[in-house]
């Protein structure tokens, strides 16, 4: 019979700018803790996109752009991290990574 390790509590968030996992998810938290964190990047990453879909180009200059959809990019990948983790939490099986 092969040993199976006990589930991990603590998840990297995916990382670009470091080698090594800096933030971690706590897949140990309340379900309604996720959501809210979940909620809050998401409606920001919105609030971030709806700004640059409401403005026109010449407002903007390149920096800000690229500024506004960095931010976007890591609220998102965190939205999804916390996702995963949720998800193999209620589909009961351990979170890859």
């Amino acid at each position: 019979m092969k040993n199976q390790l006990p589930p991990r509590r603590f998840y990297p968030c995916t990382e670009t700018a470091t080698e090594n996992p800096v933030l971690l998810i706590d897949s140990d938290a309340p379900l309604l803790d996720l959501h809210a964190c979940l909620r809050e990047r998401l409606n920001a990453a919105l609030e971030h996109l709806n700004l640059l879909a409401c403005s026109s180009l010449p407002d903007f200059a390149e920096r800000d752009l690229n500024n506004v959809a960095n931010t976007a990019r890591i609220l998102v990948q965190d939205v999804s991290d916390v996702f995963r983790v949720i998800e193999h939490r209620g589909f009961d099986r351990p979170a890859p990574g």
